[in-house]
């Protein structure tokens, strides 16, 4: 049976601005997401006019290097460019758009000069996301921050059209006169219409206005392509170099330790053998010696395990595992953790081998009076900090359990920064993804 256009119209109302399942009211949601589509379109305005600012002075700057007059102007031209992309980047995000930086390094430096800029797609893409930004994008916006208060004026025109000047008696803004009693009244629909459009459009609107910075501020994918296999390479490297050092571990401390005990377990039930005969009380001294190796070699074996994959993150979760190591602590420690459910189990673990190892490191060199973890998780992105109030002067390349930490943490794809200047503090921080 075929549907006629007015009830699909009407369906679609309803879908809109139905309640949900929570009870509350549909036509709220909607309101509220055209007013947030209003208030970001109105920033990306804000940028758009920036970006219309921008377009005359590169194309100044273009002409100018072609006559060999303006070189000096197309690098700091470039770096406006770039810090124009980064707001509209962080814009983006707060939109939950994730733009990866195409560029290098925060410290990379722009192209300067044409033959470079032809030769940088990371600029091109810039420089066209700055035209269409300029003018699409700041159309856009100007419509979604002009639609609220077209309808809120056309709605009460019919109250106020009297006292305003002849040249002023118009609704949409301005689109249509209306300098009579008859015509005032078709303010209210007016008003009424946009209105609906807005409640109906307003975040689609915003879609449009953000697609070509979507589309354009990331890396280029081929360039992206290139680098992610030159990252895997790394990490599969980092990965394997961590399981070949944690297995020397795991054999150092199985052969230096546990197996140690037990052989001298075994010598000491054999001396008990041979004593029992011509000295019983002797034999059960040997015994209980014997008795005591073995709950050593015992308790070893489990620390050597726990450190494979602690289980007290099973039991207690990451927050539990590290206030139980900051409480093992010998210099007074604080933890926050603030990570809503649970992460990764690898993720977890590398964290927690993160948190022991840097207290470790606190506990034997830093002379510290007081050290602070700090564990957060943003979005995908779980970030470790640990700091302490010691004499600084900790290097990562000399051996220490830092490399360890650097090591595990690439293994995972992620990154660890050590901040530790002569005299303090240090600081080390590490970023693991941990998207599910």
């Amino acid at each position: 049976m075929a549907i006629s256009r007015r009830e699909r119209v009407r369906a679609w109302f309803a879908a809109e601005l139905r309640p949900d399942g929570d009870g509350r009211d549909g036509l709220g949601k909607v309101l509220l997401a055209s007013l947030r589509a209003s208030g970001y379109g109105a920033v990306g305005a804000g940028f758009g006019i920036l970006a219309l600012y921008t377009i005359p002075i590169l194309l100044l700057a273009g002409f100018l290097s072609l006559l060999g007059l303006g070189r000096v102007l197309v690098a700091p031209s470039m770096q406006w460019v770039r810090l124009l992309a980064g707001l509209e980047r962080r814009r983006l995000h707060r939109l939950g758009h994730e733009i990866e930086s195409p560029y290098a390094g925060p410290d990379a430096d722009p192209p300067a000069s044409l033959g470079e800029l032809r030769a940088d797609p990371s600029a091109r893409r810039d420089l066209l996301w700055v035209f269409l930004h300029g003018t699409w994008g700041l159309i856009i916006g100007a419509t979604l921050l002009q639609m609220p208060f077209i309808s809120v004026r056309d709605v009460t025109y019919p109250l106020w059209w009297t006292f305003v000047p002849d040249s002023e008696q118009q609704i949409l803004n301005g689109l249509i006169e209306t300098n009579s009693q008859s015509t005032a009244v078709l303010g209210f629909a007016t008003g009424i219409a946009v209105f609906v459009l807005w409640l109906l459009f307003g975040p689609k609107l915003l879609d449009l206005q953000a697609r070509p910075g979507v589309h354009l501020l990331g890396p280029d994918p081929d360039i992206d392509l290139s680098e992610r296999v030159a990252r895997l390479t790394a990490t599969r490297a980092a990965a394997l170099d961590a399981h070949a050092v944690e297995l020397r571990r795991i054999e150092r401390a199985l052969h230096d330790g546990a197996q140690n005990r037990i052989v001298a377990v075994a010598v000491l039930v054999g001396a008990a053998k041979r004593e029992i005969p011509r000295d019983p009380d002797r034999a059960v001294d040997i015994l209980g010696r014997a008795q005591d190796t073995v709950e050593d070699a015992l308790a070893e074996l489990r620390a050597v395990v726990r450190s494979i994959l602690p289980p007290v993150l099973e039991d207690r979760g990451l927050a539990g595992a590290l206030n139980a190591l900051a409480s093992d602590c010998p210099v007074p420690c604080t933890v926050d953790v603030d990570v809503p459910g649970r992460c990764p189990a690898s993720v977890e673990a590398t964290a927690y081998f993160v948190v022991a190892e840097s207290l470790t490191n606190v506990a034997k060199h830093s002379r510290a009076a007081g050290a602070s973890v700090e564990v957060r998780r943003r979005g995908n992105t779980l970030t470790v900090t640990v700091a302490d109030d010691g004499r600084g002067g900790a290097d990562a390349g000399a051996g220490s359990g830092l490399a360890g930490i650097t090591r595990r943490v690439e293994a995972l794809d992620g990154t660890a920064t050590v901040t530790s200047p002569p005299g303090g503090p240090t600081e080390i921080r590490v970023e693991l993804p941990c998207g599910s």
